[in-house]
């Protein structure tokens, strides 16, 4: 198996910081390209403007702050990788990302930000397992 582009879905999680620092080093192993990938909450549409932009303004600016960790801990680690921030429910845009981007391996946290108490596997960990055409390795 030839693994040279990676993808690593993150939401701000402890989970996805460790799966971070695996995608480096995987990386590091195999020569490996990252994506970074973090997907927001949807734009609300009831809303007219400006309070629409303002929606839109502080939706992007709260997903810049959240990935600002991640992207110094890329930095830090000497990988080559590029960002991505997309709208949209990661269950369905993670394995989406992977198709359109040719992703070798797909490296994400077992569970997200609800790290509900007693879950094996988080719902989006679980969606992607299911949906995705590549590997996909969670990380705990």
């Amino acid at each position: 198996m030839n693994i040279k582009k990676i993808l690593n879905p993150v939401d701000g999680s402890d989970h996805s910081m460790r799966s971070t620092q695996n995608t480096i080093e995987l990386a590091k192993l195999l020569d490996a390209r990252i994506i970074l990938l973090h997907c927001h909450a949807r734009f609300p549409i009831v809303l007219a403007e400006p309070y629409f932009q303002q929606a839109i303004d502080e939706i992007n600016k709260s997903s810049e702050a959240l990935v600002q960790p991640f992207l110094e801990l890329l930095q830090q680690g000497d990988v080559a990788f590029d960002i991505r921030i997309l709208e949209g429910a990661p269950g369905n845009k993670i394995p989406e990302v992977a198709r359109i981007e040719k992703i070798d391996l797909i490296v994400m946290g077992s569970r997200g930000v609800t790290d509900f108490t007693g879950l094996l596997l988080g719902s989006v960990a679980h969606q992607v397992l299911h949906k995705a055409e590549c590997p996909v390795f969670i990380t705990k």
